[in-house]
């Protein structure tokens, strides 16, 4: 891999098609090839939204899981126990993977920073 000013950006862009099927949607639903793999892809979603999105995600399992427990712990007898252990395993799991993907990003900021300009 050749590292250079936006090398690294047209590498990841390139990856990404690489993943889709060198196919970059467009507005309208339909799927332009690689040959406009220079213009930025407008369609798709933001990183820092997904990010978000997911974060969302997991603190609401999180809270879900705590509710959950606390119904069943006072008694509620319209929660199960095997709900709040689904629950709480789902959470626990979506805990686990947000953990690792954190991992990854640092190791990959890491990696990042070490590279010479």
């Amino acid at each position: 891999m050749d590292i250079k000013s936006n090398s690294l950006y047209n590498q990841m862009q390139s990856m990404s098609l690489q993943a889709m099927g060198n196919k970059l949607p467009v507005a309208n639903g339909d799927s332009i090839g690689v040959g406009n793999v220079g213009q930025p892809n407008q369609s798709t979603s933001n990183f820092g939204n997904m990010l978000t999105d997911a974060l969302k995600n997991v603190n609401d399992l999180q809270k879900d899981a705590g509710a959950k427990k606390m119904a069943f712990e006072m008694g509620d007898s319209n929660v199960t126990l095997a709900q709040v252990m689904v629950a709480s395993s789902k959470s626990g799991i979506a805990l686990d993977a947000t953990v690792q993907i954190r991992n990854k990003f640092v190791e990959a900021y890491k990696e990042i920073m070490s590279m010479p300009v």
